[in-house]
């Protein structure tokens, strides 16, 4: 049990000192010699005292101690003999020898608490604290509070032994330690129990000692850990009230020391030489005069590395005997006194000594530093950062009124030490977001690589040796890892809310690296300028009207970009301290169980006080309240605390204590947890997690590396991805055909090496474009040179041909100007020509546009046949992106003209140019298929959207929701947006920001099944139906998905809200395919009604004013409130006999209709609910084969069809489905709307304005329409 519960304060307390028969040497070479100098014991382990879980005592006996109960032993060195009756464990309820965790190593720990040797002097000395950090082989960390007293020296006795010598003082004092050791590391409140301890032990008589060290330990022991969050313990210890302060999550320590303390020592530069040390992975070697500074200084240097965390040797304090640690190979983080620098400098080489007491770095060979520093940019923001810390509490104070009150004056210093820990925190992650922030645009997710090469070719030329070797690292693979699992932490949140806006945009277009105009500009005036960000465009409506089509450069100067101020200063979210009962007088099991008794009623009470208020919070109390019942052994209250987890927070559920507490339940605990309902569902669960196979998840790291065999078209696919170079799969079939030419059907490895040097060469020379200040003036800030001619003889003079991605340019010599030769939406025609030159024909091309009456020509000689292909490519990918209102068909349309350039130039076939003209794919389906969009969707769409942009293929959009933007927000800017949420497959969700149609999220992830239904609820949750039956609820402002609805049994398939309740506190309904209707309190996530509908399959559920509708396969039924049918539409016969149901309706109660839609059947029927004799009328639907979706927006009918086979042909691009509009007073089809190749298989509005489709994979994109 104890290795799957969260522990306890106290892992074990133990006292060490010298031993009995040191001492009775010590007394008789005293009176023999007098007293020696310089005398150095040898410290053994004294007593150990160990706590242990709470057990029932056995029937008929009497009580013994529980939690508190403890064993001690008095442990020697295995030559040593067990001394007499003082070494005998005293009997307490039978003779037991200590059982030691298995993670103390007490055979190192008596050196680790006299790190500077026993001594025994002739005068009484202050206590001294330090601290201790134990890390075992698989990095799992214990920590240690060592608190050292001095006693005098008594004869012939030890530090607990009392009678057996003579009452005689000497003038000898020996010093002895009590090491508290915890899991967690609460440096400041064990230091402060330990205080308390040192008062009672300075007053008590010697015979009591070890009754009070007994009592004080097993005190700690009855003391929880906080679980994560914001919830902080307090609990009252002598005279002083000790706080525990919480986790932040479950991948953060405790912070339970002063951060700030390292900028007392060092200035900003000396912490940065000493992070990059770190982050290199160097040998490094904390040295100070006081103990306690060495670990607290090297905590904190490890905190302000995260997320990365230290994967080397780590002792923080290391003991005289220990300093042959230094001469290990490896890398390590290690601690020394102050008197052996010059030893360490002088016999160890390539170590970094860190001198706390004078604030220096310097190596063992030298007094400075020679290693890579950290980036300048991001060095210089960190310096300007801690220039505006306030780090000095007396200055904070100083126009306060001062505290009488010594626990008021802690509680004050308590909250401004809280808040300088969050601002340095902060900073710190800045620090490493600007350090990391562009790796992440050189991994791909779905093979888990890595492409440091070209990684390293962005950074700049002074900082690469930096990334070199901290690249090579273990503690940046581990970052790797989390990046690559799209771990949402801290780091990623920092990173997503601080982009530029051009660093967002490039969330919607994936195009090739290469410097914008804005860039270039910014490198000519030696400067590295933020863009600021572009006004929001709407507040709760998207802007349609840009055409976002965006480049992005190789030197990423967007590094340089920092954190904003607000970003920065958010206040940190307020925190509950709670208090624990005062400790038990009595340590027997009857006072341990009516503390926990206390302590379980006052959770009670607590739970009930923000029941309906903090859900966050309840989530920690329950947690709590369920621990507290795991020790006392009720085991089915301990459940039902942990199942209430499901609706208040996931993310701290204990899965390995549920998972022990459902496998030691006995037969009547069983018997009674089946018949509380939400016990059984838990139990069941628990059961099937069990049954799964336990299939590690996939966490390796790859580098690219160049192909060494042959490529079939599978392995050329994965290579093509790995390297960046393009991500869709039906690119890479095309360039797969490029290369093998209907030949054999695989790739030469050599053929793949030089096209991808030829890719990055390309890259290369981009950068160094001299374009003209004239030309830069004139084009987009966003606009890029992504292709430069030879310089060649045209109509309007030599010069060089320059494509950008809306234009071609011509840069004339001599004149240093330009002449824009046509945008290419304006290309009329482009053709090959030749021109006369003396008796010869030269190649030439020529390109009609409606911009200039006359025809441009330019003698482009061999280029010519490879322009015309280039130019065709991005004019038709223009026409398509301008008649879609869809601009990712010009960015592919670029990324196929730049894989034909490199075609060209890789290949040495006769007529490369036919290979390059298989990825002219825009080109050729504007021949084949008819590209004019009709006038009406033309009209009607405004835009589109890919979801699945950073994926190899396209997903199908299952479901679609709109949440609208809100007015005021006291939150960051962005929660003040609309927002779009798309589900994906395998229970991905995809998150817009509704104003500007740049990706928020690019996955949430929720469940991994099929996703059946959203709906958002004013209480800022969105609800997602899922078909592992679980209702997910994601957060809309931390946007996590921390909190589940496990009631029903089946797939859940509808949820929807009377609009008429404004506050969704009551009328909020959810059903699964079953037939299972749930009425919720969306407050206290509380069942509230629950009726059942007979049916095959309950595929969707409605309100209207207040009545409540369910879309049966066969048929449409209106229900009584309370469940019961009321009227039921059937399936009509001729559709019965088909295998065909329904699939969607819509009620107009105002008009009496309702609106039902099958499958397989391509009509609307439409049915008089107000005269029930009256028969329903037939509305057939043109083009279509069947209806997916409707929704009702003002007063039409918006229907999602699938396309009839046939319906537009075969070929790729084709519109195979419409989107209908439906005049609901006339019947009949107002518009036809096509923009999809695939089946429509949902619809949302946007607030009456604006209507979403989305469709399966075949297409998987998003159209905006507008509402007339």
């Amino acid at each position: 049990m104890a290795d799957h519960m969260p522990p306890v304060l106290l892992e074990a307390c133990v006292v060490l000192g010298a031993s009995s028969d040191k001492l009775r040497e010590v007394s008789q070479a005293i009176n023999n010699n007098g007293t020696p100098e310089h005398l150095l014991l040898e410290p053994e382990v004294l007593h150990v005292l160990v706590p242990l879980f709470v057990s029932r005592p056995p029937a008929g006996s009497e009580a013994v101690r529980s939690h508190g109960k403890k064993r001690r032993s008095f442990l020697r060195k295995k030559k040593e003999q067990p001394p007499p009756a003082a070494a005998t464990p005293i009997q307490a309820g039978g003779s037991e020898d200590v059982s030691v965790p298995k993670d103390i190593d007490l055979m190192a720990l008596p050196q680790l608490c006299f790190p500077g040797g026993l001594q025994v002097t002739n005068e009484q000395k202050d206590e001294q604290f330090h601290f201790l950090v134990f890390t075992d082989v698989f990095g799992n960390k214990t920590h240690g509070v060592v608190m050292q007293c001095y006693r005098p020296i008594l004869e012939g006795t030890s530090v607990f032994q009392n009678g057996a010598g003579s009452s005689k003082f000497s003038q000898l004092f020996s010093a002895y330690s009590f090491c508290v050791i915890s899991k967690y590391p609460y440096f400041t409140a064990l230091k402060d129990c330990l205080s308390c301890l040192l008062i009672q032990l300075k007053t008590c008589l010697l015979s009591d000692m070890e009754e009070r060290v007994k009592e004080f330990a097993a005190k700690l022991a009855l003391v929880p850990i906080p679980p994560p969050g914001q919830l902080h313990l307090m609990f009252t210890l002598g005279p002083l009230t000790i706080v525990l302060p919480s986790r932040e999550d479950k991948d953060h320590p405790a912070i339970d020391l002063d951060l700030h303390l390292p900028f007392f020592f060092f200035r900003p530069q000396q912490l940065l030489q000493g992070l990059s040390c770190l982050l290199q992975e160097q040998r490094v070697v904390l040295f100070s005069a006081d103990w306690a500074r060495l670990t607290l200084v090297a905590e904190s240097f490890l905190l302000f590395l995260q997320p990365l965390s230290w994967q080397q040797p780590y002792v923080p304090v290391l003991a005289r005997g220990m300093l042959d640690f230094l001469m290990a190979p490896t890398a390590f983080l290690m601690g020394c006194h102050l008197s052996h620098l010059e030893e360490v400098a002088t016999e160890t080489d390539d170590l970094v000594l860190i001198n706390i007491d004078n604030g220096s770095v310097s190596t063992s060979c030298s007094e400075t530093v020679d290693l890579p520093e950290i980036p300048l940019a991001a060095a210089d923001c960190f310096t300007k950062r801690c220039q505006t810390l306030q780090i000095n509490f007396d200055l904070y104070q100083c126009h306060h009124a001062s505290c009488t009150d010594i626990s008021e004056q802690r509680a004050q210093r308590r909250a401004w030490q809280h808040d300088l820990n969050v601002d340095i925190q902060r900073i710190t992650l800045e620090l490493m977001v600007n350090i990391f922030r562009d790796v992440s645009s050189h991994l791909n997710y779905e093979h888990r690589v890595f492409n440091s090469e070209e990684f390293l070719k962005t950074r700049e030329p002074a900082e690469q040796l930096f990334y070199k070797n901290v690249l090579e690292t273990h503690i940046f693979h581990l970052f790797l890892k989390d990046r690559l699992n799209r771990k949402m932490d801290n780091f990623a949140r920092m990173e997503l809310s601080t982009r530029s806006e051009m660093q967002r945009m490039k969330a919607m277009v994936e195009v090739p690296r290469r410097p914008t105009m804005q860039e270039i500009q910014a490198r000519r005036k030696c400067s590295i300028i933020e863009s600021k960000m572009s006004k929001r465009l709407g507040m709760s409506l998207p802007n349609l009207g840009d055409d976002r089509t965006l480049s992005f450069q190789r030197n990423s100067l967007l590094t340089r970009i920092t954190v904003s101020d607000p970003a920065l200063r958010t206040p940190p979210k307020p925190a509950r301290v709670f208090k624990l009962p005062d400790f038990p007088v009595s340590l027997s099991f009857h006072s341990v169980q009516s503390y926990y008794s206390e302590l379980i009623q006052q959770l009670g009470k607590a739970i009930f006080s923000v029941q309906n208020e903090n859900s966050t919070l309840l989530a920690r109390f329950y947690y709590l309240r369920g621990f507290i019942n795991t020790l006392c052994w009720r085991r089915l209250d301990a459940l039902g605390d942990f199942q209430n987890l499901y609706k208040t927070d996931t993310a701290i559920f204990p899965t390995q204590l549920v998972t022990w507490l459902v496998d030691s339940l006995h037969r009547d605990e069983r018997q009674q947890a089946e018949k509380r309902p939400e016990l059984k569902r838990l139990i069941l669960k628990v059961k099937t997690e069990n049954e799964k196979l336990s299939v590690q998840p996939d966490d390796h790291v790859k580098k690219f590396e160049l192909p060494r065999k042959h490529l079939h078209q599978e392995e050329f696919v994965r290579c093509v991805q790995e390297c960046g170079i393009v991500n869709d799969v039906a690119t890479i079939h095309r360039l797969f055909d490029a290369f093998t030419n209907g030949q054999t059907k695989q790739v030469d490895p050599e053929l793949f090496r030089v096209f991808y040097t030829f890719w990055k060469e390309m890259e290369a020379e981009a950068q160094d474009f001299n374009l003209p200040s004239e030309v830069i003036d004139h084009l987009d800030n966003s606009e890029c040179v992504y292709k430069l001619s030879s310089c060649v003889k045209t109509s309007h003079g030599v010069g060089q041909i320059a494509m950008t991605q809306k234009r071609l340019i011509l840069l004339t010599v001599g004149r240093q100007s330009f002449l824009e030769i046509t945008k290419f939406r304006d290309i009329q025609e482009v053709k090959i020509a030749s021109a006369a030159f003396l008796l010869v024909r030269i190649p030439s091309l020529r390109i009609k546009t409606s911009s200039r009456l006359e025809v441009f020509e330019a003698n482009l000689k061999t280029e010519t046949e490879l322009w015309n292909l280039v130019v065709k490519e991005m004019w038709a990918g223009r026409k398509m992106a301008d008649q879609h209102k869809d601009p990712q068909y010009m960015t592919q349309a670029l990324t196929n003209v730049l894989l034909m350039d490199a075609v060209m130039g890789c290949l040495q076939t006769q007529r490369p140019i036919i290979a390059a003209s298989k990825l002219a794919y825009f080109d050729k389906i504007k021949h084949e298929v008819p590209m004019m969009v009709p006038k009406t969707t033309s009209e009607t769409l405004k835009h589109k959207i890919n979801p699945s942009l950073d994926l190899a293929e396209p997903q199908t959009v299952h479901v679609l929701l709109y949440t609208p933007g809100q007015l005021t927000c006291k939150d960051s800017e962005g929660e003040m947006n609309p927002k779009l949420w798309v589900a994906l497959g395998g229970g991905k969700v995809v998150v817009f920001d509704a104003a500007s149609w740049s990706m928020l999220q690019d996955c949430i992830q929720v469940g991994a099944s099929q996703l059946h239904c959203m709906l958002g609820l004013v209480q800022g949750q969105v609800w997602i139906g899922s078909q592992d039956s679980v209702i997910y609820i994601i957060d809309t402002h931390s946007m996590s998905c921390n909190k589940q609805l496990t009631e029903h049994r089946h797939e859940v398939t509808g949820l929807t809200v009377d609009p008429r309740d404004k506050h969704n506190s009551q009328a909020t309904y959810s059903c699964s395919c079953d037939g299972t209707i749930l009425q919720w309190d969306t407050v206290s996530l509380k069942v509230k009604q629950q009726f059942h509908l007979s049916c095959d399959r309950l595929s969707s559920i409605q309100i209207y004013n207040g009545t409540l509708w369910g879309c049966c396969g066969d048929a449409i039924v209106e229900l009584k409130k309370n469940g019961n049918p009321q009227r039921r539409m059937a399936l009509p016969d001729d559709i019965r006999s088909m295998p065909s149901s329904f699939s969607s309706f819509i009620v107009i109660p105002e008009r009496g209709q309702l609106w039902t839609g099958c499958a397989d059947s391509g009509e609307l029927c439409l049915w008089h609910t107000n005269n029930h004799r009256r028969p329903f009328k037939r509305i057939s639907l043109p083009g279509s084969s069947g209806v997916t979706c409707m929704i009702r927006v003002k007063d039409q009918i918006w229907v999602g069809c699938r396309g009839q086979s046939g319906i537009g042909g075969q070929c790729d691009g084709q519109l195979r489905s419409q989107v209908l509009v439906m005049d609901a007073e006339s019947h009949t089809v107002a518009k036809e709307l096509q923009a999809h190749s695939d089946s429509i298989q949902t619809l949302c509005s946007a607030e009456d304005r604006y209507v979403l489709s989305g469709s399966a994979c075949r297409d998987g994109k998003i159209a905006i329409w507008k509402v007339e």
